[in-house]
């Protein structure tokens, strides 16, 4: 199992196409306080077990970070518990506060 990239484009499309679309935000909580992609969640290890208890194996997940790069490892790690559709935004929060 592997993640695939996402760029904001295709993350606009799946949210319009899929309502139980999941996002997980691992930026610090500060940082998802001042702003954050609409319907995200932080994901951190507090938050872990109850967003993946609540996640079903078929569900779209995007992981987003910063700037893309930290949000690949968690993507790679959700992948292999298992996910089938894990996506990493390609530049993460950045990219798409630049775009909205």
């Amino acid at each position: 199992m592997t993640f695939r990239h996402l760029d904001i484009k295709g993350l606009k499309s799946l949210m319009q196409e899929d309502p139980d679309l999941r996002i997980f935000d691992t930026r610090d909580p500060g940082s998802y306080a001042a702003g954050h992609i609409t319907n995200a969640v932080t994901l951190n290890n507090d938050t872990m077990q109850q967003l993946l208890d609540a996640t079903t194996i078929e569900s779209n997940i995007v992981v987003c970070c910063y700037h893309g790069v930290s949000s690949q490892s968690v993507a790679t790690w959700l992948a292999e518990q298992g996910f089938d559709n894990v996506y990493s935004l390609i530049g993460g929060y950045a990219a798409w506060s630049a775009q909205n």
